[in-house]
């Protein structure tokens, strides 16, 4: 009679010691997409505390790199996947799926002292392959253009050098920065200045100027009428599974899309 009432009472406290191990996922890649993955994280995780989700930046060529190479479960791009990339990742035995988690826009910065409001696509091509060199040239004072480019590993770097140069490429003497923020803080503290940064990033510290007469916003972006916008991706292997897509599923919802927007992108409706 007592071995009865000992076995469920065992089961009981062997229920409560043994450890509960939570799944983790380790997102990684474009300084664009990092505000949005880590208030996500930080919002779903207080939602669900068994879940472990670790976010860090690197840029898109970084983000896309560890995918491939397993050592994070969702790559952060604000650029589609190269061919190279493509094919290191069949070589891998890896096939990447893209999942669209929002959109954005590639917004011109200046310095806050700087009297041009607009710029045109070819003036924003001029400037960055070095045709133009002052301000003077485009209506501004007479002043030198100090040019700020991100590094080549950024996806941002990759759309801009599409959207905005057609493939042309980049002045030598660009100042290139490792991050969305590094360029901000350097336009802001560098009159002259001109940078790019995704519409989550511009605050009152830059001026973000039209291009071709049309200012980014939701509506732009999302209709298409501003020329710089982008979508923003999280590639996974395969389909997501388990803790990944839940996480992407989030994001993708209503509550996710607001954080989306709370952080300065654009949502995708």
């Amino acid at each position: 009679m007592r071995l009865t009432k000992l076995i469920p009472l065992g089961a009981v406290i062997l229920g409560f010691t043994l450890p509960c191990y939570a799944e983790k996922i380790v997102v990684a890649g474009s300084t664009t997409v990092l505000p949005i993955a880590q208030k996500a994280a930080e919002v779903f995780m207080n939602n669900n505390p068994d879940s472990d989700i670790s976010v860090r930046g690197g840029g898109s060529g970084v983000g896309i790199a560890s995918l491939i190479d397993g050592t994070c479960d969702i790559g952060n791009s604000s650029r589609s996947i190269k061919d190279t990339e493509l094919d290191k990742a069949v070589t891998n035995g890896r096939s990447l799926k893209a999942n669209v988690i929002a959109m954005d826009g590639i917004c011109i910065i200046v310095h806050p002292s700087n009297s041009i409001t607009e710029l045109t696509k070819k003036q924003i091509k001029e400037i960055y392959t070095g045709t133009v060199s002052n301000w003077a040239q485009l209506g501004g004072t007479d002043e030198t253009i100090v040019v700020i480019s991100r590094d080549s590993a950024s996806g941002t770097f990759e759309a801009f050098g599409t959207l905005a140069l057609d493939g042309a490429k980049v002045r030598s003497d660009a100042l290139m920065q490792a991050s969305n923020q590094a360029v901000a803080s350097t336009v802001s503290k560098t009159p002259g200045a001109i940078g790019y940064v995704g519409l989550g990033y511009v605050s009152s510290s830059v001026k973000a100027v039209d291009v071709n007469g049309v200012k980014a916003s939701k509506e732009t972006v999302l209709t298409n009428k501003y020329l710089l916008g982008r979508p923003l991706f999280m590639y996974t292997n395969g389909e997501p599974k388990g803790l990944a897509k839940q996480f992407i599923d989030f994001i993708l919802s209503p509550a996710g899309q607001k954080l989306v927007e709370e952080e300065g992108f654009v949502g995708l409706k």
